[in-house]
């Protein structure tokens, strides 16, 4: 048998209640299902390394041309205009 625990959670407010059950809808899941899940994402339960920021997904997606066009459109950035400073 599984170690779980049952847990109410009182006063909630009516905007949470309705954005609780349109992301119910939206998932197609549960109320129950849907809290848990909310839960264990912002806890970050679920995630071997902890919270994400969902930006793990992006990283190491470009191609090594891609990389290198970005570098080149982005140089300009580090360089300091000396006439703004004087």
């Amino acid at each position: 048998m599984l170690n779980v625990k049952a847990i109410t959670i009182r006063y909630v407010d009516r905007r949470l209640a309705r954005a609780l059950q349109k992301e119910k809808r939206r998932r197609g899941t549960s109320l129950n299902r849907t809290v848990l899940d909310l839960l264990r994402h912002a806890l970050g339960v679920d995630a071997e390394d902890g919270r994400s920021n969902g930006l793990r997904e992006l990283a190491g997606t470009w191609s090594e041309a891609e990389l290198a066009e970005f570098e080149e459109a982005t140089a300009a950035f580090g360089q300091v205009d000396e006439e703004l400073w004087s």
